[in-house]
């Protein structure tokens, strides 16, 4: 399934073949299975069994644009451009499915009362599939949520991650011939500079916590067209919503200046807003708990050279300085894969990235523990993701989180008094 989706590497909601494979494998499973679920195609919501506890494992399958690469240890995409799994969610699907199928064949053997949802959310790269299955009640009514996600460590990171609002500016002008009459033309690409220079003045005045980042998805035809249409697509990023939204606002009020500035017309298309995650450290310790008793993945030599083959492309300084840092970092700097199970981590710490994992987590208690499939020092959203990814490597740890989801599943499903404890420290949160 792993090796299916890697090869399929569809993008934000367009992974119709990634989600209707899964669908078909959960129902010939025995699972009640519904694909196209909250007003989205790819999504699927699948369930198994009767009353409570209630866990969901969540699985992800969207690819990232221009990051084909072959199952090598050096870059060479399988077709330049084209998308490529350079996140890893080929393996966040398989284990999730893994999960689900595992807990349910444990709940049958065990007669174990309860029920295992398996919940595919689309579109985690753009920030979309969890907060509109949030929205339409997917997650009502569930006790514990399980999720998995690559890392340099088996372990869960405690730390929260920034809250995000995704927006779309669109200035609309006046075309004419930019050289004989650009006077009579109205510039949309020029509000959408100065739009972007309004914005790296205000970066010195925001929190350092802070990341807004952009890209200018239409800038006009040819130079000698004074353009009347540009567009930009935003991030803004924080810790927290409040800061997010008084960033935003001020963004909004840039883009109109730029628009006056122009004489141009502007609007704006919000996209998706996602929350701050919060940690459940009762459930954390629970995953690790059980990682400690599965034993982390054993790599082969060839495994290991192949990890050594990528990690000659990373940068001895980028690898000490790397975000993605855990405890015992600094022993970490002559290896390639981190063999150790970590306790949780990072709490009172906040990621730079976003996830919609964390809008789930404001809902029911949440762990996304870490396989440690990631190349040390590798950065992420990279072709040496997408080439560990889609090798023994990705498939060791993908095996290694369906037996992390189940064995986690089975011990809430066995000792309901757990969930008493995780819901306490969401609500305290």
């Amino acid at each position: 399934l792993s090796d299916r989706i890697w090869e399929f590497a569809e993008l934000p909601m367009r992974e119709f073949e990634s989600s209707k494979l899964i669908a078909e494998i959960l129902r010939k499973h025995g699972f009640e299975t519904d694909l196209g679920v909250a007003g989205m195609p790819t999504a699927i919501e699948a369930a198994w069994g009767e009353g409570r506890p209630v866990i969901a494992i969540q699985g992800e399958y969207d690819a990232l644009p221009a990051l084909s690469q072959k199952k090598v240890p050096y870059k060479e995409p399988i077709v330049e451009g084209a998308p490529g799994h350079g996140c890893g969610h080929n393996l966040y699907g398989a284990s999730g499915v893994g999960g689900a199928i595992a807990t349910k064949v444990a709940m049958e053997d065990g007669g174990l009362k309860g029920e295992v949802k398996f919940l595919g959310t689309p579109a985690e790269e753009q920030g979309i599939g969890k907060v509109f299955m949030v929205r339409d009640g997917l997650y009502d009514g569930v006790d514990a949520v399980l999720g998995h996600h690559i890392g340099v460590a088996h372990s869960v990171s405690l730390r929260s991650s920034n809250a995000l609002n995704s927006v779309k500016f669109v200035f609309h002008g006046q075309t004419s011939h930019a050289g004989s009459t650009p006077w009579q033309g109205r510039s949309a690409l020029d509000a959408v500079e100065l739009m972007n220079n309004g914005v790296n003045y205000m970066r010195e005045h925001v929190v350092p916590q802070a990341r807004i980042h952009y890209v200018i998805e239409e800038g006009g035809g040819q130079p000698n067209v004074v353009p009347d249409r540009a567009s930009s697509w935003y991030y803004v990023r924080a810790p927290t919503r409040p800061v997010v939204e008084h960033i935003y606002g001020w963004i909004l009020d840039i883009a109109e200046g730029a628009a006056k500035m122009t004489r141009t017309r502007m609007e704006f298309q919000f996209q998706t807003g996602i929350y701050n995650k919060l940690p459940n450290r009762a459930l954390a310790e629970l995953v690790v708990g059980n990682m400690r008793e599965i034993g982390a993945p054993v790599y082969t030599e060839e495994e290991l050279k192949f990890a050594r083959g990528i990690g000659e492309h990373v940068d001895p300084e980028d690898k000490r300085t790397s975000g993605y840092a855990c405890p015992g970092w600094e022993d970490l700097m002559g290896l390639d894969l981190n063999p150790n199970i970590v306790d949780p981590y990072g709490e009172g710490e906040t990621m730079g990235g976003s996830t919609d994992t964390a809008d789930v987590s404001w809902n029911a208690p949440t762990a996304e523990f870490n396989t440690g499939s990631r190349i040390l020092g590798a950065p992420g959203h990279s072709w040496m993701v997408t080439a560990a990814a889609g090798m023994s490597i990705g498939h060791k740890n993908a095996v290694f989180a369906a037996k992390v989801h189940a064995a986690t599943a089975v011990d809430i499903l066995s000792r309901p008094e757990l969930v008493e404890a995780m819901w306490k420290e969401l609500k305290e949160r």
